[in-house]
């Protein structure tokens, strides 16, 4: 099946009918089950479909309260956050704009965009969506009618149904394309520090390592000690150093995490200067494994929040 999948997706016109059939399918499944009075076994079959488990009522694992929180706790402000945006004006007000990647424009849709104005290097976004970015290294290797065809295609879904997640605070974001300036380190990197928030406090930060090639993740506490708990990914061997400017970074994630029960505050550090990523309130879905298992139910412990649903 990962094959007939991997096929697919790199025949582009197979695969756009492909993610229009999955979202087709996964909005008719989500309206059925509200008219039915059935989201929590929505979730469920869902969930046990990707994980091999069946969601418990109260939830206790951290996983299975990210897929209590995709129905369950939803609000204008977590649609507002996860637009990548409108949450620029949000982390402006909050840290100050030294945090945010330079913007370079924005446009509601891709006939609109001048790339005689933009710089040689940069970066195409929908801000709707994940994984629906292009990094441009030289706009003369651009193929602009492909390149089109792909954004119209991003900007047509509802990332809600077509990321099979029923992530339902991005169904009401008005799709963009935002595009920001090209930055990487001397070393030609972009260090990616994800910190996962319970309460206004970050517990843990994890460092994806080779991700374009031999994917690899180290999961470290706020004493950057290497942890044997990990999501998805195995550890690496590679010693992560922590960033001198650290404690920086910790004030930062604070004051965008606080007031919400999680929220996994994403930072770049280049060189030294620290730069805002995204907020994420369903962390890889609630479907990446939590491995040693014991692990799901530890962070679920820090998710203060009351998920005792009654419906069916």
């Amino acid at each position: 099946m990962k094959k007939i999948k991997m096929i697919i997706r790199n025949f582009d016109p197979l695969y756009r009918v492909y993610s229009k059939y999955i979202e087709k399918k996964y909005k008719k499944k989500y309206e059925k089950a509200v008219k039915s009075d059935s989201l929590l076994k929505l979730l469920d079959n869902n969930y046990y479909k990707k994980t091999g488990n069946r969601l418990s009522n109260p939830p206790k694992t951290y996983t299975e309260k990210i897929q209590y929180s995709k129905l369950f706790a939803l609000s204008p402000e977590k649609t507002l956050l996860s637009d990548k945006y409108m949450v620029r004006e949000w982390v402006k007000k909050k840290i100050g704009d030294k945090y945010l990647i330079p913007l370079l424009g924005v446009w509601n849709n891709f006939e609109e965009i001048d790339f005689s104005s933009l710089p040689d290097k940069f970066v195409l976004k929908t801000n709707h969506a994940s994984g629906t970015n292009v990094i441009v290294k030289s706009k003369k290797d651009i193929n602009l009618k492909k390149l089109k065809k792909k954004f119209n295609f991003w900007l047509h879904q509802n990332f809600a149904f077509a990321g099979k997640g029923y992530e339902m605070h991005y169904s009401n974001i008005k799709p963009k394309i935002i595009c920001e300036k090209y930055v990487v380190d001397k070393k030609g990197e972009l260090n990616d520090y994800k910190f996962l928030c319970f309460n206004g406090k970050p517990y843990y930060c994890w460092v994806d390592i080779d991700r374009n090639t031999n994917h690899k993740r180290n999961v470290y506490d706020m004493n950057w000690q290497l942890q044997e708990w990990n999501q998805f990914f195995p550890n690496s061997n590679r010693n992560v150093s922590k960033p001198e400017n650290f404690d920086e970074m910790v004030r930062v994630v604070k004051a965008l995490s606080e007031g919400f029960p999680h929220v996994r505050v994403d930072l770049y550090n280049v060189d030294g200067k620290i730069y805002f990523g995204e907020m994420t309130f369903t962390n890889g879905k609630g479907y990446e494994r939590i491995y040693p298992e014991k692990y799901d139910e530890e962070l679920g412990k820090l998710w203060k929040e009351d998920f005792n649903i009654t419906k069916k």
